[in-house]
């Protein structure tokens, strides 16, 4: 894997320098298309650089450029969009698009983003160069929490099946839906690694127990979040790990799962930072609420993650503690501003934004549609994705590990050949362009 190269580096530093952030308006368009191309691309070569642990030149041309900024802004203005513009594009009764995959690849934007960033911000130096913007990534990530924390009342994973009568659209907005557990698991990863940072950060505002953000949503996941991607059903226990929803082997369910540790870590980093406790201010409430995790930390959880062992200590001293009144000081603290500025400056045009993109934007005809799948697949290697893949490639209809490849257009797995036929209804639109653009090489 490690002769295995995407960009060169002159390639790269290129693509990082030509970063730069988007009106709401003209995502989609191909500036913004050709920008998506450039960032999947940094995105596929630092995971091949992290994973063959050859340096990291993407993270270091990151912050050489200062670009971490730009790609905070614009992880929240696809955010954004994904909110405000996207379900009145699903109202709109003349938006009949014939392929959808123009406007998907909008919504896989916000993933995107947050891979990249997940694999970089590992890199303290990273995290240091984000500046004020790391405020607003703080306020992006709890905001992912929250709403995991939310669907917590479902008891299970989002629904998958399809449904035969489902419009293209509405099965658009379902592919939304299930994208989001993994955007908001690799949220809560990266702010675990913005918590590693915590003595610089400390100043901040939500990086102590009596702030509600993140501090206490982070103790709200371990009680609501955690069992959240833990799944049963008949006869078997299902867990979301690696991307998806996978199996758990009875031998294998006491093992302390990456979103757990995630979790963990941040607290142990929020809680234990001398810094960050020179600034807290107990109330009962907090107090309360951080006493919650000493159910939690069990002995299987400290064997597995020895340093919780400092926690529970922890816990402990503080149940003995007296709790503080609320500071009357006059306190100055940096707000998060990137959300609040976009959407001022959107306020009242989402209509607008949603009827310009549908006439501009999402109404590509044939021939744009078979350039954007020929620049598609080469920007998705299928070597590359080999490579970056975490393990066994999976089947797209049932999800269990697949064998077979698509002949057609080689960019999806199956199991089976039942399972590709029951596919190809939601498959088909895609392998055909897909197909197209190999053959128009």
């Amino acid at each position: 894997m490690g002769d295995l190269e995407l960009l060169l580096p002159g390639e790269a530093a290129a693509l990082v320098r030509g970063l730069r952030s988007f009106p709401l308006r003209e995502m989609g368009s191909g500036g913004w298309n050709q920008q998506h191309e450039n960032l999947e691309k940094l995105n596929m070569q630092a995971i091949l650089d992290a994973t063959a642990s050859q340096g990291e030149p993407i993270q270091e041309l990151l912050v050489t450029h200062g670009k971490i900024p730009t790609l905070v802004e614009e992880l929240i203005a696809v955010e954004m969009w994904k909110q405000k513009v996207f379900p009145v594009l699903c109202r709109l009764e003349d938006f009949k698009p014939q392929n959808t995959f123009p406007i998907y690849m909008v919504i896989h934007h916000e993933a995107s983003i947050i891979n990249l960033l997940e694999t970089v911000f590992f890199h303290k130096e990273v995290c240091e160069s984000a500046e004020d913007a790391v405020l607003d990534l703080i306020d992006y990530c709890h905001r992912k929490l929250t709403l995991l924390v939310a669907r917590s009342s479902r008891g299970g994973p989002p629904e998958e099946e399809e449904c035969q009568s489902s419009t293209p659209m509405q099965e658009l907005q379902k592919q939304a839906e299930l994208m989001e557990f993994e955007i908001a698991s690799k949220a809560l990863s990266v702010l675990r690694y913005i918590t590693d940072c915590v003595d610089r950060w400390a100043a901040l505002p939500g990086l102590g127990p009596s702030h509600p953000s993140p501090c206490s949503c982070l103790t709200q996941s371990v009680q609501h979040l955690l069992p959240v991607h833990w799944f049963f059903s008949p006869g078997k226990l299902q867990q979301f790990e690696g991307g998806h929803w996978q199996t758990v082997a009875p031998s294998e369910q006491q093992k302390l799962s990456k979103l757990d540790g995630q979790v963990w870590i941040a607290l142990y980093n929020l809680l234990l930072s001398h810094e960050a406790r020179a600034r807290y201010c107990l109330t009962s409430f907090a107090k309360g609420q951080l006493l919650k995790l000493q159910a939690f930390l069990t002995d299987t959880l400290v064997d597995q993650l020895p340093n919780l062992a400092g926690l529970q200590g922890f816990l402990a001293q503080l149940a003995l503690t007296e709790t503080q009144p609320p500071k009357k000081d006059l306190v100055l603290e940096q707000i998060p501003e990137i959300w609040e500025r976009l959407e001022r400056e959107n306020r009242g045009k989402w209509q607008a934004i949603a009827k310009y993109q549908l006439r501009h934007v999402f109404s590509p005809s044939e021939q744009d549609l078979r350039l954007q799948a020929r620049r598609w697949a080469e920007t998705y290697r299928l070597d590359v994705l080999e490579a970056i893949a975490p393990e066994r490639p999976r089947c797209a209809y049932c999800s269990a590990e697949a064998s077979k490849r698509c002949s057609r257009c080689q960019n999806e797995w199956y199991c089976c050949r039942e399972c590709q036929v029951k596919h190809w209804e939601k498959h088909g639109k895609a392998c055909v362009l897909a197909a197209q653009g190999d053959r128009a090489k």
